[in-house]
C-alpha cells in the first residue's frame, strides 16, 4: 500500500484549505453562537466539487476517491468541525446511499443536484429510542397499492430541517425480525414530511441536527432503494464508508487543535522563555503528533481498501474509533496548553474541544466500534 500523497490530493488539500480560511474562518464563531446553518457555504463548496467528491463526473460529481475525500473533510475540519461534519454527512450518507444502491433512474434524478449542492442531503436511521439498536426502529413504511405510507419520527438527523432530499430507513417488517427494514428517498415538500425540533448542542453547532417527522407521508414505490428488507444491510455498508469520513473529521479537528497549540507554545512566554521549552508542554505536543500520525495511517489504510473495493469493516471501525478518541484527547490537551485563554471563545481550541466529542458518538459510538472490531477479529 503506497500512502504517498499524490499531486491530485495535494491540490485538493490546498483548494479546501484556502476555501476554509477565506470563507469559513471569519464567520465560524458567529455561526457557532447562533447555531446558524450556512447553506450558502455548501452551495459554494458544491461549485468546487466538494459536495460530490465520490460521485462520477457523468452525474456532475468530482469523480475522486477516498483519499481525496478524506483530505477535503480534514482541511475543512481543521478550521471548523461543524462545516466538516455537514460535508461528510451529505457526501457519505445521503449522496453515498443513492450512489451505491440507487438504480440508474434514481441516480440520474438525484445525484446531479446533490453533487453540486443544488440540493442538500439528509439521511435518517436514528430514532429517539433506537440509536445503536436500529433493528427495533419505530418509523414504519406500509405498502398500499403502488405507494408506501411512512409514519414516525427520526431524531438527530443532520440537515433534518433544511435537507432537500432524504434517504430514510423504515421498518417494513416485524420488530427485531430479520430483514425488517427498507430504504426510501423522500423529497422535501412531500405532504406529510416535515422538520421537527432542532437540537441545541454542545458542539458542532453550525451543523443542523433535527428531527424528521412523517405523518402519513405517501411516496411512490419508485422511490424505494433496492429490495424490500435490505434497508439495514444497506445502512451498515453505508456506515462503513461513513466511518472513514468521521475519522477524517476527527483527525481534522485534532490537527487544528495541535497546530494551534504548537503556535501558541512558541509564542507564549513564561519565566522569560517560550512555554514550548518546558518538558510538560513539549511532551504534550510530542504525544499529540504521535497520535495524529497513527490516526492518519489507520484512515489511509481504510481509504485504500475502500478504493480497491476490498472488505474494510474492521479497518474503518478502527480508524473511526481511534481518530475520534484522540481528537478528544488532543483538544483537551490543547485547552490545557492555552491555560485560561483556552477556556475562552477568543481562542480556537475551546471550539475544537466542544466539537471533538461528537466524533465519539455519531455514526456509531466508540463502544459500537469496539463491538464491530471484536466481531471482525473473532470471526
Amino acid at each position: 500500500m503506497d500512502f504517498t500523497t499524490s499531486e491530485l490530493s495535494a491540490q485538493v488539500a490546498e483548494s479546501a484549505h484556502n476555501f476554509a480560511l477565506q470563507y469559513i474562518q471569519p464567520h465560524l464563531m458567529d455561526w457557532d453562537e447562533s447555531q446558524k446553518f450556512p447553506v450558502h457555504i455548501f452551495k459554494e463548496l458544491g461549485k468546487l466539487g466538494m459536495m460530490g467528491v465520490l460521485v462520477p463526473e457523468k452525474y456532475n460529481g468530482a469523480g475522486l476517491g477516498y483519499f481525496e475525500y478524506s483530505t477535503v473533510i480534514q482541511e475543512i475540519a481543521k478550521v471548523c468541525g461543524s462545516i466538516g461534519l455537514s460535508v461528510a454527512a451529505h457526501n457519505s450518507l445521503c449522496t453515498g446511499h443513492i450512489l451505491t444502491f440507487g438504480n440508474e433512474e434514481q441516480k440520474q434524478k438525484y445525484l446531479p443536484k446533490l453533487a453540486t449542492a443544488e440540493h442538500i442531503g439528509a439521511w435518517g436511521l436514528t430514532e429517539a429510542n433506537t440509536g445503536s439498536d436500529a433493528g427495533n426502529m419505530k418509523v414504519t413504511a406500509v405498502k398500499e397499492g403502488n405507494n408506501w405510507v411512512i409514519n414516525g419520527a427520526k431524531s438527530w438527523i443532520t440537515h433534518g430541517i433544511t435537507g432537500d432530499v432524504a434517504v430514510v430507513i423504515c421498518r417494513t417488517g416485524e420488530p427485531r425480525s430479520k430483514n425488517n427494514s427498507t430504504a426510501f428517498i423522500v423529497e422535501r415538500g412531500t405532504k406529510g414530511f416535515s422538520g421537527g425540533k432542532k437540537e441545541n448542542k454542545l458542539g458542532m453547532r453550525a451543523s443542523e441536527t433535527a428531527e424528521m417527522i412523517f405523518d402519513n407521508c405517501i411516496i411512490p414505490d419508485e422511490n424505494r432503494l433496492g429490495n424490500v428488507g435490505d434497508g439495514f444491510k444497506q445502512a451498515m455498508k453505508i456506515l462503513d464508508g461513513g466511518r472513514i469520513s468521521i475519522a477524517a473529521l476527527a483527525l481534522g479537528i485534532a490537527r487544528g487543535a495541535y497546530e494551534a497549540s504548537v503556535k501558541y507554545a512558541k509564542e507564549r512566554h513564561q519565566f522569560d522563555q517560550p512555554i514550548a521549552n518546558f518538558q510538560g508542554i513539549s511532551f504534550k505536543l510530542a504525544d499529540m503528533a504521535t497520535k495524529i500520525a497513527a490516526a492518519d495511517m489507520l484512515i489511509k489504510q481504510a481509504c485504500y481498501l475502500k478504493n480497491e473495493g476490498k472488505p474494510m469493516t474492521k479497518e474503518s471501525a478502527m480508524a473511526k474509533y481511534y481518530a475520534s478518541e484522540i481528537a478528544v484527547e488532543i483538544s483537551t490537551d490543547a485547552v490545557q496548553i492555552f491555560g485560561g485563554y483556552g477556556y475562552t471563545k477568543d481562542f480556537p481550541v475551546e471550539k475544537f474541544y466542544r466539537d471533538s466529542k461528537l466524533c465519539t458518538i455519531g455514526e456509531g459510538t466508540s463502544e459500537i466500534q469496539k463491538v464491530v472490531i471484536a466481531r471482525e477479529v473473532l470471526k
